[in-house]
C-alpha cells in the first residue's frame, strides 16, 4: 500500500500545532504557580516530591520560570545553630516584598517563584538536589537539566538574610526584588499607647528633672553603665547579636552535654564573649580603681599591697585569654625582648 508524503504546507501547520501546544502547557504551568502563590500569604509555595517533578524534572527545558527553593526540616528548628526559623521568615519576608515591589509588573513576577520544601515530605527531592546540610537555598534557572546543577547559595551569605538572599538572586536571574520591606517593630496602636503615656507623665518627669532627682543625677548609675557598656564592648556581644551566635551548643558525640567554648577561629559561642569579657572587666576595672581611688590612700603599705594584687590578678586574666586565643586559633603569643636591652 503506498503511504502519501505530507505537503510542507501541512508540516508547517502541524509544526505550529505543536509549538503552540507546548506554549499552552508552559501558560498553565505559570498559571498554576501563580495560583498557589496567591493562597499562600508570603507567596511562598509548599512544594513536594510530586510538585517537584510537576514542575521541575517532567518539564523540558528551558522553563518559562526561575524557581528559588528554600529546604527545610521541622525536626531541626529546635537546633539554635542552625537559624532555620529565623532564616525562613525571612525567606517568606524576601518572598512578600518582591510580589509587593512587582504589583505592576507582571511578567516578572511570573519568571520567578518561591517555594519551600520540607524533609519528611520530600525526602526524594532532597536527595534528587543532592542536599545533605541545611539550611540551604537553591536557585533553579529556566535551563537547568539536573536538579544538582542548580545553583547554590553560599552558607556565609546567610548572615545578611533576606537581603544577602535578593542579592544571589539579581546576580543569577537579573532580576530585580526590590527593597526588603519589614514590618515595623512597633505598632501604630502601641505607638499611640505610648506617646499617651508620655504625655501624662512628662509633668512629673520635668518637676525631677528640675529637682535633680532622677536616675541620670546618680554617679553611682553613671559607674555600673560605664562598665556595662565596656563589659558588652569586650565581650563581642555586637557579633553575636548580628550573627545570632548561639550560648552554646550541644556536644555531637554526647548530647546531654553542652559545649561552652568552640575550638576553631571561624566561630564564636556567646559563652565565650562573656567569659573573655568578664576577664577584660577585671583587668579595666582594677586599672580604674588603682589609677583613680589608689591613689588617694595616703599608707604607702596599702597602695603596694593593692598594687601588687591588682598587676597578678591582671597578669592571670590576661594569661588566660592568651591561653584561649592560642587554643581557637592555635596562634602563640610570646614575649618579645629588645636586643638592646
Amino acid at each position: 500500500m503506498e503511504s502519501k508524503m505530507l505537503s510542507p504546507a501541512a508540516l508547517i501547520f502541524l509544526f505550529l500545532l505543536l509549538c503552540r501546544a507546548a506554549a499552552d502547557s508552559d501558560s498553565d504551568l505559570t498559571a498554576e504557580l501563580l495560583a498557589l502563590q496567591s493562597r499562600s500569604q508570603s507567596g511562598v509555595i509548599h512544594l513536594d516530591d510530586h510538585s517537584i517533578s510537576r514542575f521541575l524534572t517532567s518539564q523540558k527545558t528551558p522553563r518559562p520560570y526561575s524557581i528559588l527553593i528554600f529546604f527545610d526540616a521541622e525536626q531541626l528548628h529546635d537546633k539554635p545553630e542552625l537559624h532555620l526559623t529565623a532564616l525562613k521568615k525571612e525567606f517568606a519576608l524576601l518572598s512578600s516584598s518582591f510580589i509587593a515591589n512587582n504589583q505592576d509588573n507582571p511578567i516578572a513576577r511570573s519568571k520567578l517563584f518561591f517555594c519551600e520544601i520540607e524533609f519528611k515530605q520530600s525526602q526524594s527531592s532532597f536527595a534528587l538536589f543532592g542536599v545533605n546540610s541545611l539550611p540551604h537555598i537553591r536557585l533553579v534557572g529556566p535551563h537547568v537539566r539536573s536538579l544538582k546543577e542548580s545553583d547554590q547559595m553560599d552558607q556565609g551569605d546567610f548572615s545578611r538574610l533576606a537581603e544577602s538572599m535578593a542579592e544571589f538572586i539579581e546576580s543569577r536571574t537579573k532580576i530585580s526584588v526590590g527593597p526588603i520591606t519589614r514590618p515595623p517593630i512597633v505598632s501604630k496602636m502601641q505607638i499611640m499607647f505610648i506617646v499617651a503615656i508620655l504625655l501624662v507623665w512628662s509633668p512629673f518627669m520635668i518637676k525631677r528633672v528640675w529637682a535633680g532627682e532622677t536616675l541620670l543625677h546618680d554617679k553611682k548609675v553613671w559607674l555600673f553603665g560605664a562598665v556595662f557598656v565596656y563589659f558588652f564592648s569586650v565581650a563581642g556581644t555586637m557579633h553575636n547579636i548580628i550573627r545570632k551566635m548561639p550560648m552554646f551548643l550541644a556536644d555531637r558525640n554526647d548530647p546531654s552535654k553542652l559545649v561552652f567554648f568552640y575550638q576553631g577561629s571561624g566561630m564564636q559561642l556567646g559563652a565565650e564573649g562573656f567569659a573573655v569579657g568578664f576577664l577584660y572587666t577585671i583587668v579595666g576595672v582594677l586599672m580604674a580603681l588603682v589609677t583613680h581611688l589608689l591613689v588617694k590612700v595616703r599608707n604607702l603599705a596599702v597602695q603596694r599591697v593593692v598594687m601588687i594584687l591588682a598587676l597578678l590578678i591582671s597578669f592571670w586574666a590576661v594569661k588566660k585569654v592568651v591561653y584561649l586565643d592560642n587554643w581557637k586559633t592555635g596562634y602563640g603569643v610570646h614575649a618579645f625582648w629588645p636586643s638592646s636591652w
